[in-house]
């Protein structure tokens, strides 16, 4: 072979892979664009497990995308205060907030199955509705009208039903009780003579403190107990029947989302999935220490009654056939809810709670 030959053809090769190279980096800058977020929490950063959902999505989404895709969270009151996030999304004002949909059961009742409605479901349970059921193809055909789309993003598990300034022993003693409770929950307790009063978590503490309220429910152990409130309010009821397994999402303005490409909107998809996850494994490990740290601290454990649990479940089927006859939207959430709920408890009544009523009389018997 000539050598001088093979060599030119070789130069001659080299410099067209050049130019390849530089023909396809223009593609892949347009494939992987540059894109920056900002995503509005309802929460204090001081609430690392629940704010840390939002933290947990950006460091995802960088991760996946070369750090092409950036989301900066905002803690509660940073950009827009905690109770206007869903607001700011759907204006435009930020692409995304980190938040409870209950909270804006005020703009439209069927907000509260984003996060959960009273005598809903678990938290096991509403994560198979939203992804193997049709809890996120239902929520974000409601979403889209309101000009966002939503993915789970976080969930506390069952929480503790409040914190209460006295003993709250029959419905009587729960007349003109001016408590904080969220989404349909507080319609509900007005049906049994609380007075609900909607306060961001942040501001709960001096509400309390002052007796501007009588009682308040936010999340469980590790979170009350950061916030203090068994320094202002004694009792600590459970369980908390409005929230069995509540939900945090990520909501993202709608045009923004479907704007994104596909291998973005996969990278977020995922990354929230995580957020859903880990969440939950953060409270389910620190609540059990936090639970006996307020109780030597001098919280004191009651179970709500049986008289104001029926009550309240009443009241909530009463609320629920009124809402429905007024909104599509809820109706047929509510009744696709429902229709996979009465299925799956019939399940878990033979497979998880057997099995977890058996350990815990172990636990109790001081066998584990």
């Amino acid at each position: 072979m000539d050598r001088r030959s093979f060599f030119k053809k070789a130069g001659t090769a080299g410099a067209g892979a050049v130019a390849a190279t530089a023909l396809a980096t223009p593609a892949i800058a347009q494939e992987n664009p540059k894109i920056a977020w900002r995503m509005t929490s309802s929460f204090p950063k001081s609430l690392d497990t629940i704010y840390g959902g939002a933290e947990d999505i950006s460091k995802h989404v960088a991760a996946a995308t070369d750090g092409n895709f950036t989301i900066q969270p905002f803690a509660a009151g940073e950009i827009v205060p905690g109770l206007q996030a869903v607001d700011a999304v759907a204006a435009g004002t930020v692409e995304a907030a980190h938040t409870t949909s209950y909270y804006f059961v005020g703009k439209d009742p069927a907000y509260a199955f984003g996060t959960a409605i009273p005598f809903g479901l678990n938290s096991r349970l509403t994560n198979a509705w939203f992804y193997e059921g049709n809890g996120n193809k239902l929520m974000n055909e409601f979403y889209a009208t309101q000009g966002m789309y939503a993915l789970p993003a976080g969930n506390t598990g069952a929480q503790m039903g409040g914190w209460f300034r006295k003993e709250i022993n029959t419905l009587d003693d729960l007349k003109g009780v001016k408590m904080r409770i969220a989404g349909l929950a507080g319609r509900i307790m007005e049906k049994v003579g609380v007075i609900p009063q909607q306060i961001a978590g942040g501001d709960i503490y001096p509400a309390l403190e002052k007796g501007t309220i009588d009682a308040a429910e936010f999340v469980g152990p590790y979170d009350d107990l950061k916030l203090g409130f068994h320094k202002v309010a004694k009792y600590y009821y459970y369980p908390g029947w409005w929230e069995g397994g509540p939900t945090v999402h990520a909501f993202f303005n709608l045009d923004k989302w479907s704007n994104l490409p596909k291998h973005y909107q996969a990278a977020l998809t995922d990354a929230c999935a995580f957020a859903n996850t880990n969440m939950l494994a953060k409270y389910d490990m620190k609540n059990p220490t936090a639970l006996k740290q307020l109780v030597a601290e001098g919280a004191t454990l009651r179970p709500f009654s049986q008289e104001i649990m029926e009550a309240s479940f009443q009241a909530a089927m009463g609320i629920y056939g009124e809402i429905s006859a007024n909104n599509q939207y809820f109706k047929k959430i509510y009744e696709d809810q429902t229709a996979f709920k009465r299925d799956a408890y019939l399940w878990m009544q033979l497979s998880e709670y057997t099995f977890d009523t058996f350990m815990m009389i172990q636990q109790r018997a001081g066998k584990l």
